[in-house]
Order: C-alpha cells, then sequence, then structure tokens
C-alpha cells in the first residue's frame, strides 16, 4: 500500500508539473505561503498535495490528509524547506 501510496504522489505531481495552476488556491494568513495550491492525490482523494509553483519550480509543501487541522498546520510551515520537484 505504501509504494502504491508514493506512486500516486509521483503521478499526481507529474499531472501538476504538466499543469500548475490545476490545484485550488488555497487562502492562508501565512506570508511564506502566498500562492498555496491544493490538488487531491489520484486513488487517495482524501489526500492532498499543497505546493506552490515559483517561476519554473513546483514545491511540494506538504501532503495531508483532508480532514486534518490544515489550517493550523500550515499556518506556521515555512517554504525553504528542501521539497522541490
Amino acid at each position: 500500500m505504501a509504494f502504491r501510496f508514493m506512486e500516486a504522489v509521483e503521478a499526481s505531481v507529474d499531472k501538476l508539473l504538466q499543469m500548475p495552476a490545476k490545484g485550488a488556491p488555497k487562502l492562508l494568513r501565512n506570508p511564506a505561503l502566498s500562492g498555496l495550491r491544493v490538488w487531491p492525490v489520484d486513488g487517495f482523494e482524501d489526500m492532498r498535495i499543497f505546493y506552490l509553483v515559483q517561476g519554473e519550480t513546483l514545491k511540494v509543501i506538504r501532503v495531508l490528509h483532508g480532514k486534518r487541522d490544515i489550517n493550523r498546520i500550515l499556518e506556521g510551515e515555512t517554504a525553504q524547506d528542501d521539497m522541490v520537484h
């Protein structure tokens, strides 16, 4: 199951790389995540990819279950992590 999930995340990110604006905007008070977007993981629709598009770079900030307290988790997040695809 873990391999299937990771493959699904990679496939979803590959689709986002083709059309980065595909995800819905996610508005937060955190200025570090201005422009944040969200997209479901293919086959795991309760899981969400939270990402930023910076020029030619798509930066995955987090992959989280949709029932988590997303705003609380992301309000303390920075965009400085090394999760760049």
